[in-house]
């Protein structure tokens, strides 16, 4: 076990203390493959730089939960006791732990035969018993301090502000991946103060985590910050196109290897068609694996298969947005069937060369999930800016041939008028 502090040179925090219990963790295999998991899946398609890990985004978040716990403890001493402030370090660093590969693009049962949500796969990979980060933990704090990690984790904990603090509508998972998503693509959509935002925290009567009056400002920040980064860059065109184009290969692949015309690796055969995959086994497959394998099957002799993974390997050829503000599935379907016939016409498959894909995320959400004042008010219900973007995002994207683009716009436009 380390005996001394460990410092870690971060491009968003400076330095990031590691203590000998957190180094412990951090240096299990289990944690170490997060290195190899990419925070924004598809995004470095986009902007080059973004290419940064759930490895350091945890760490970041450890090291923001301190931050954040060390100000509770000053203006409100002695209420999260030594032990629960540890636990809270603990969950914020483990809160990604159960991500696949690609991050959010993969997590879907289109691609594992085996499908779960990544916290899902959290929880069973720190109940795993021979898992070494189970058995750290265990070291460090006994099968009741995993009970208890447990609990501030899935929010059923008794202190509420413990499961806030890691997840929340103000959480500092939220807070770091937007300060480090915004670094390593290059975004500029606006910034937002943490420390500003951590010194406006307080613990209310009901033991959730609130926000004086004079946060409200730095807190319209974040949020707008929050806004722009999702329309700007996680729903950005390319982005999503690539996931689409990862997904249709994958999906490919798992017919040909059920159909035995396809040889994989056997932790991609896992991946793909095992209904009972082990924790040991989706530990194993990682960014390089699928990569490595998406890259072979660019020139495979099956067309679709070589179709999906050549659109990866270069952006001559790909398919292109169809230009129509706000396109909701509702305001689609009426124009589907002529698009369809604009690309049968010019010698495409539409089963194949419409690719639609769907941009949903909920807005603000307020009060049962929402951001608190001191004075129990949400912050929508003194802050227009907030009930400004309380609306989710519910709209789809549709994707042609470069070539059908046009009269896909017209023919859309044609039906919107026409309703």
């Amino acid at each position: 076990m380390a005996d001394h502090h460990r410092v870690v040179r971060d491009n968003v925090h400076r330095d990031i203390i590691l203590t000998p219990d957190i180094s412990r963790l951090v240096d299990t295999a289990t944690f170490q493959r997060l290195r190899d998991i990419k925070q924004l899946a598809t995004c470095h398609y986009v902007f080059p730089t973004a290419t940064h890990s759930r490895f350091v985004h945890s760490l970041g978040a450890q090291h923001l939960a301190g931050v954040l716990l060390e100000h509770l403890e000053v203006v409100h001493p002695g209420r999260i006791s030594v032990e629960d402030a540890t636990l809270v370090r603990y969950a914020a660093l483990l809160h990604d732990i159960g991500h696949p590969p690609f991050s959010h693009a993969l997590e879907s049962p289109d691609v594992y035969a085996t499908y779960h949500h990544h916290e899902k796969w959290g929880g069973r990979i720190l109940n795993e018993p021979n898992n070494d980060l189970r058995l750290a933990l265990i070291d460090l704090i006994g099968e009741d301090g995993l009970a208890r990690l447990f609990s501030i984790m899935d929010g059923s904990v008794d202190f509420p502000a413990l499961h806030d603090i890691v997840s929340s509508q103000l959480d500092i998972d939220r807070l770091d991946y937007l300060m480090r998503d915004q670094i390593n693509t290059g975004a500029k959509v606006g910034t937002f103060d943490v420390f500003r935002i951590f010194r406006a925290m307080r613990i209310g009567e009901d033991g959730h985590l609130t926000v004086t009056r004079g946060g409200v400002a730095e807190v319209e920040s974040y949020l707008m910050m929050r806004y722009h980064m999702y329309h700007n860059v996680y729903f950005h065109k390319v982005n999503m196109l690539t996931q689409v184009y990862v997904i249709h290969a994958l999906q490919r692949a798992r017919e040909l290897v059920i159909a035995g015309e396809l040889s994989v690796s056997r932790r991609m055969e896992r991946m793909l068609t095992d209904n009972d995959l082990s924790v040991k086994d989706y530990l194993a497959v990682t960014d390089s694996l699928v990569q490595a394998e998406l890259s072979a099957f660019s020139t495979h002799s099956d067309r679709i298969l070589s179709k999906w993974a050549g659109m990866l390997e270069s952006r001559s050829g790909m398919h292109k947005r169809v230009r129509v503000r706000d396109l909701t599935e509702v305001a689609f379907w009426g124009a589907r069937s002529a698009v369809e016939d604009i690309l049968t016409e010019s010698g495409y498959n539409p089963e194949e060369d419409m690719l639609v894909t769907r941009v949903s995320k909920e807005g603000y959400r307020p009060y049962s999930e929402g951001i608190r004042l001191e004075d129990g008010r949400d912050i929508v219900d003194v802050s227009p800016l907030v009930a400004s973007i309380a609306a989710p995002i519910n709209d789809i994207m549709v994707f042609v041939p470069e070539e059908c683009r046009e009269a896909a716009e017209n023919a859309i436009h044609l039906a919107m008028a026409g309703e």
